[in-house]
């Protein structure tokens, strides 16, 4: 059996490629790929071991009290996606009137929070339960939220859900849409957004967007890049925008934004 000597040039060289190969490889998996999400604060080599080795954040989290609010725990259904009876929507017609300084007498908001008129309920009811737990945060939706009781929540998003949609027609599949909202940007694992957001397709809990504030979509688009919202079942938001630029953000918030303000159709 041949015995290798490190005098031998070939054999000295391929140890030291390998080490340089070995530091390299560590170097990117623990160091650099970490350090590029913006949702992970290294707090030591294992820290960035585990994140390396795709090990939940929460298995090596500290137990100070400083770790990320924890994600939603609302499990979807299709019996929140059924038409609610007219005695519902009555109901949540009165208690909705508590939301209208912010959302508008008939679901549409003056200012920079989310429509509501025609949404989705189970998107309604997955939020207030969010805002309910603290999974999601705001100071007046959580104080809304957690007086409300489970058919409160569901006839408030029949009330909502029952409103006109003033709105226009969904997004289609045109080669004139932004580029991430028609095809997303595959190099970057981000899908289209109408795969989603309807248009092309709906996907249980995913909200309808059109004619949304522009300023209120930048917000939750840097709240899910920023990991400061992390109420997306599997981080599926955070993924997605995690890759996005700040001209991207604008760029789709200003799409869905303009769809319902100007009446355009893509």
């Amino acid at each position: 059996m041949a015995l290798y000597s490190f005098r031998d040039p070939g054999f000295r060289w391929s140890v030291i490629a390998l080490a340089i190969l070995t530091a390299g490889s560590v170097l990117v998996g623990f160091v650099l790929l970490p350090s590029v999400h913006g949702d992970f604060s290294a707090r030591g080599l294992w820290d960035a071991i585990c994140r390396a080795a795709g090990v939940p954040a929460s298995w090596s989290a500290p137990k100070d009290g400083t770790a990320a609010p924890r994600e939603t725990l609302v499990v979807l259904e299709r019996s929140m996606t059924k038409v609610a009876p007219s005695d519902a929507v009555g109901r949540g017609g009165t208690l909705a009137l508590n939301c209208t300084m912010c959302h508008g007498a008939q679901g549409m908001s003056a200012s920079n929070a989310p429509n509501l008129a025609g949404q989705y309920p189970e998107v309604v009811i997955k939020q207030m339960h969010d805002y309910k737990s603290g999974r999601r945060s705001s100071t007046i939706m959580e104080a809304l939220a957690r007086a409300l009781n489970d058919d409160q929540i569901r006839d408030i998003a029949a009330y909502y859900a029952y409103l006109p949609k003033a709105r226009t027609a969904p997004t289609t599949y045109d080669e004139n849409l932004p580029a991430l909202v028609r095809v997303g940007d595959p190099l970057r694992n981000i899908a289209p957004c109408i795969s989603c957001h309807g248009g092309v397709d709906q996907k249980i809990g995913t909200p309808w967007i059109e004619g949304m504030p522009k300023a209120y979509l930048v917000a939750q688009l840097r709240a899910f890049k920023s990991g400061e919202r992390r109420n997306d079942a599997q981080a599926q938001m955070r993924n997605m925008v995690r890759g996005m630029t700040e001209q991207e953000i604008d760029e789709v918030a200003t799409f869905y934004a303009r769809k319902a303000s100007t009446g355009e159709n893509h």
